[in-house]
């Protein structure tokens, strides 16, 4: 062990440091304050399953009835994305033009303000409408749409009820969940609304000369209560009103329609009162039975598990206390649960890494100093949960995984700095004397060393698009954390140490006997608690008691052999293979031998040709399968086949039932899948089905993958009908895997050009695509009539006139509002069902009216117009103001996208394009393709900026040349480490664990470079030599040896904690500490989404920087001696030629 015995001739000091052991008392009250701050601003941040990203987009909807989709899009869509072109910062502008609607989507730069981007469009509409027809409805609606606006839960209310009992049982729940401050809205679905319908008899009608403008006249008029006026009586004012509105449905069938010559035309001679429901356009069912859905929408800003909490304990007390028995609530994609996954796995991973690094930091350094580094966890986490809450940030997926990633790097500062103070107390050194001058040793390298950590992912913080609005959530927290690390380490842990640490502690007997004695009092006292049944403080107590035992006779013997035996030899063991490295032409060889294993560890990876992700896969929580029949198929057929199709899902999910938690069936409304995005208006050809799995630890292994691929197999065969079967995306919604958007203007040649190009797909030996959809939609069955303008000129018909008779007849007419309580019903006017689908009773109805004379006369529709069967397109889509078809397909189990992807590009390249149209990739290649780019650029400035970081810090060229080459060997590990345990490479995560690696793979490399070049300082002092003088060549690798001894311990320490930090988020590892103290219970298991989804990246960052402590301990010694060699050779012939 080296001594103080020759005096050190350089030292330094801190400013903050010093100052803060010169006033230990300020940084201890407000370390207390930091730590209670800390834990408020956690409790109290609001709590949700992903960030509030906001993409400024726009949704401007324009009803326009009786309009086929190309008439829309000429009539409305058209002039206002004319208008909408113009507005500055548009990124996107999306459109879809169906029967009677218009609806398009404007996304903006993210960087836009969203109430600004709101009124420009606004405006924008606004100049339009000189350009829309002047017979609309209404005026354009536009508003901004939200992602925060989605349900974070859905309420499925079922039973053996009448759907009208559902529907009073559901809308109780939605006035008492919209009544709480965390809840925006709960909207309902799965029912029928009461309706009024007067059903025309279109023959009596004909018979008595009456017509539905004779009813809506009518029934207006007589259904109505009317103010008249003030009347003053006995000196008061009373306010007269005529009451007249109807108070029993039986009331309008009394209704006179028409009396000339005492000939008493009631309504019920015409028509039939029908007190019912409006027509089905949807159906809900869960788990095969009828369903009421209520989807919870959580007020922005709010905390979504307090909203889940409350919304729990109503419908608790509701069940007890208001609903039946037999009534049956179902709670299915509840974010929340997710949430508070995250955030058990959280609290439990920080629990976690305390202990691993406590343990390991024993072995180095003693319990007791362990216990300093460990303090570095909670405290820099308290302080980052102050500044996360300042800036308005939440604890969200991001956030959480972002502080589990930085469990291991928090501690990396605090063990470097303990570690120093620690050896100069060894050294005899007094304790604030050595925390000034231990800190002032390696406070800038450890700044420079965060800082490059900090460089590192500063550039993902500027991430475009929606996966940057969510990813830049990670920059940013880790940036928080680290800072804040640094701040403790600077701070915080040299008072700790002056005022706590002792270089050793005897465990002598008198020591083990007192020892012994609290944990036998501790012990007494768990067993109080467990008489008062108070188990998790009996548990706690009790486990401390065992633990002291255990660490007097098993642990301290051991870290005092490993301390006194196992780091010495290894220390000597280090020093020759450092001495060996460094002899002779060794370093050459060294340094040569590293640079071939990357490039074989690079042709090993072509070689291997690992699979390539864009977002990991992992087991669904739940999975859809979307039923599409040809368009115009009416709701009652597509039941009828969804029904088909979920006994055959029922089925198939039977011998895995016990891990299913529900299946849930939505008809002809919310049926699209929602990487699609949104289908406006009602989908009577289409249904989804949603399988939802209970928690993964609960699944008894049972893969959820196999079973929707024995799901895909099994529905694979209905003729006519598209099955789809999708799990949801890892993560954000960026598309299908496979998404090919055709433009052109020609729509008749772009339909044609699409449907050559999908045959040409299909027919192609490509495997792996599930089943290639267009959205095109044509071929919609449409009834033509064609008015004879000149027959009905004659007969004084106008087009309006007559189409409006059909539209009544058929479509229906609310004429009134019936008044019962506080709500109000529709009355509706038709026809008769028998009338109103038979096709020759509607071409027939008569249109009674008066001549010019007054005459009244009656003119079947047929007399003036005939029919025709045509067919239609459902939609008209654009993009950018072009028409657009897209292709997409989801990629079957087993396949790689971006592999199939590639062969589809192949095949475009070799098919005739005609000139005008475009075919591009878009969705989750585009978006894999984007990604891509930014993080080669992100990891281009990140080693940019370390390299300028170094350059400051060691104001040398060649010193950073050392430290970045030990960065880019270090992807030897990573790349070793994906052939070797054949795993995929994830563009995301796998980008960012290396962009990861580069800021970690540094700060050893710094330290050690820095404490050598001090040691070199201090040599060159003793000597005396100037500035133009070299160190003899035996002195370098002394001082190199020294340095590489001296920084072992904590280079092997920073590695190992960070290593640790991440093991359990890479293998899945999940204990419940809670359950543990509560019930003996750990709750342990394996896997899980945070393993598939986040374990890409931590296994990156381990492979690699296992390599890398290689790289540090002994590859960057000996680049530091060539790179000396070289400057020996240069000085010693610059000597040389001024001796000539």
């Amino acid at each position: 062990m080296a001594t103080n015995d020759t005096p050190k001739q350089i030292t330094r000091h801190f400013g903050l440091s010093s100052a803060s052991v010169n006033n230990r008392t300020s940084v201890i009250i407000l370390t207390f304050i930091i730590a209670v701050l800390g834990i408020t601003s956690y409790l109290t941040m609001p709590k949700e399953n992903f960030p509030e990203v906001v993409i400024p987009t726009i949704y401007v909807g324009t009803p326009y009835p009786g309009n086929s989709p190309v008439d829309i899009e000429n009539l409305i869509t058209r002039p206002i994305e004319k208008e909408i072109k113009g507005v500055s910062g548009v990124d996107d502008i999306k459109s879809t033009s169906v029967q009677d609607y218009s609806t398009i989507v404007v996304e903006f730069n993210p960087d836009m303000d969203i109430s600004r981007a709101l009124q420009d469009v606004k405006d924008a509409v606004d100049q339009a409408k000189s350009e829309l027809p002047t017979d609309l409805d209404q005026d354009p609606n536009v508003f901004e749409v939200n992602l925060q606006d989605l349900p974070f839960m859905y309420i499925n209310i079922s039973g053996d009820y009448s759907l009208d009992e559902l529907k009073t049982y559901g809308e109780y729940l939605q006035d008492e969940i919209e009544a709480m401050s965390e809840v925006q809205e709960a909207n309902i679905s799965g029912t029928l609304e009461r309706e009024i319908r007067i059903d025309a008899d279109l023959y009596k009608m004909d018979a008595r000369e009456v017509t539905f403008s004779d009813i809506q006249s009518a029934v207006a008029a007589e259904n109505v209560t009317i103010s008249g006026g003030n009347i003053k009586a006995n000196n008061f004012r009373r306010s007269l009103r005529v009451i007249g509105e109807f108070t029993e449905v039986s009331q309008l069938e009394d209704v006179i329609i028409k009396n000339e010559d005492n000939d008493i035309v009631y309504l019920r001679d015409v028509a039939e009162v029908r007190d019912t429901y409006e027509e089905a356009t949807s159906y809900s069912r869960n788990n095969g039975d009828p369903v009421v859905t209520l989807a919870v929408v959580k007020r922005k800003g709010e905390n979504v598990l307090d909203a889940s909490d409350k919304i729990k304990e109503l419908l608790e007390e509701a069940q007890e206390s208001r609903f039946p028995e037999g009534l049956s609530i179902i709670i299915t994609n509840d974010q929340s649960k997710y949430t508070r996954l995250q955030l058990s796995n959280l609290e439990n991973s920080i629990i976690m890494g305390v202990i691993l690094v406590i343990l390991v930091l024993m072995f180095f350094l003693n319990l007791r100093n362990a216990l300093f580094v460990g303090i570095a966890i909670p405290m820099s986490m308290f302080l980052s949960f102050m500044l996360l809450s300042f800036f308005g940030i939440t604890i969200n997926l991001m956030v959480l995984f972002a502080l589990i990633l930085a469990l291991g790097m928090l501690v990396d500062n605090g063990i470097v700095v303990v570690e120093n103070i620690y050896r100069l107390m060894q050294e005899g050194y007094p304790a604030a004397k050595a925390a000034k001058e231990g800190v002032g040793e390696v406070a800038w390298p450890i700044i420079t060393s965060t800082a490059t950590t900090l460089a590192a992912f500063l550039p993902l913080a500027f991430w475009q698009g929606l996966i940057g609005e969510f990813m830049r959530y990670l920059p940013i927290t880790l940036i928080i954390v680290l800072s804040s690390s640094l701040f403790v380490a600077l701070v915080i842990n040299p008072v700790l140490t002056t005022m706590f640490m002792k270089v050793k502690s005897e465990m002598g007997r008198r020591r083990k006997i007192r020892l012994m004695r609290i944990a036998i009092g501790i012990a007494v006292v768990a067993v109080i608690f467990y008489i008062f049944q108070i188990f998790t403080v009996a548990n706690l107590l009790m486990l401390t008691a065992l633990l002291i035992p255990f660490n007097v006779y098993l642990l301290t013997p051991a870290i005092q052999w490993f301390q006194d035996y196992f780091l010495v030899r290894l220390e000597h063991f280090y020093t020759r293979t450092v001495r060996y490295a460094l002899r002779g032409k060794n370093p050459y060889f060294f340094f040569l031998g590293t640079f071939a294993l990357l490039i074989f560890s690079i042709m090993l990876v072509g070689a291997k040709q690992p699979k390539v992700e864009f977002f990991p896969t992992s087991d669904p929580d739940y999975f859809n399968v979307f039923v599409e029949l040809p368009i115009g198929t009416d709701i009652e057929t597509t039941n009828e086949t969804t029904k088909r199709i979920e006994g055959n899902i029922f089925n198939t999910l039977e011998p895995n039932k016990e891990i299913v938690e529900a299946v849930i069936t939505q008809v002809g409304e919310n049926t699209n899948d929602p990487q699609e995005g949104v289908s406006p208006g009602e989908t009577p050809n289409k249904s989804r089905i949603t399988v939802s799995f209970i928690d993964y630890q609960l699944r008894n292994e049972i893969s959820t993958t196999e079973v929707m691929e024995d799901v895909r197999e099994a529905i694979s065969s209905y003729p006519g009908v598209q099955v789809t079967v999708s799990a949801p995306p890892a993560g954000p919604p960026v598309g299908k895997a496979i998404n090919i958007e055709i433009s052109a203007e020609d729509y008749p040649g772009l339909i044609a050009f699409s449907e050559r190009l999908t045959a040409e797909i299909k027919n192609s030996s490509i495997q792996g695509i599930e089943e290639l959809k267009s959205d095109l939609e044509t071929d919609k069955p449409e009834l033509l009539v064609n008015i004879d303008r000149d027959k009905a000129r004659r007969f004084g018909l106008s087009t309006s006139t007559i189409a409006t008779e059909l539209r009544t007849a058929l479509f229906g007419n609310e004429i009134s509002k019936y008044k019962d309580g506080e709500d109000d019903y529709p009355i509706q006017l038709r026809l008769k069902d028998e009338y109103r689908y038979n096709v020759d009773a509607l071409i027939n109805q008569k249109i009674t009216f008066r001549d010019k004379f007054g005459n009244l006369r009656q003119i079947p529709i047929s007399a003036v117009a005939d029919l025709g069967y045509s067919s239609t397109y459902g939609s008209v889509k654009r993009k950018d103001l072009d028409r657009v078809i897209t292709l997409s397909s989801n990629v079957v189990e087993g396949y790689n996208a971006t592999e199939v992807n590639n062969q589809l590009k192949e095949l475009i390249d070799d098919f005739d394009i005609p000139e005008g149209y475009e075919v591009k990739f878009t969705g989750e290649q585009q978006e894999q393709e984007e990604s891509g780019q930014f993080l080669m650029r992100a990891l281009f400035i990140a080693v940019m900026t370390i390299f300028l970081i170094i350059v400051a810090q060691f104001n040398s060229i060649a010193t950073p040349f050392i430290i970045m080459l030990s960065v880019l060997f270090s992807t030897i590990g990573v790349f070793l480490g994906l052939v070797i345990f054949d795993m995929s490479f994830v563009i995301i995560m796998t980008g960012i664990g290396i962009i990861s690696l580069a800021g970690v793979v540094v700060n050893n490399a710094i330290v050690l470079i820095d404490y050598t070049n001090l040691i070199r300082e201090r040599h060159r002092a003793e000597r005396g030599l100037t500035e133009d003088e070299m160190l003899p060549y035996h002195e370098i690798v002394t001082s190199i040896v020294e340095g590489g001894k001296t920084r072992l311990r904590p280079v092997l320490l920073t590695a190992i904690t960070t290593v640790l930090g991440l093991i359990p988020l890479a293998i899945g590892l999940n204990i419940n500490f809670e359950t543990m103290l509560s019930d003996f219970d750990p709750q342990i298991y394996y896997g899980g989404f945070n393993a598939d989804f986040w374990g890409p990246m931590a296994w990156t960052v381990i492979f690699g920087l296992i390599f890398a402590t290689f790289l540090t301990l002994v590859v960057v010694p000996v680049m530091y001696l060539i790179v000396d060699k070289i400057k020996m050779r240069a000085f010693n012939k610059r000597k040389m030629a001024s001796a000539k």
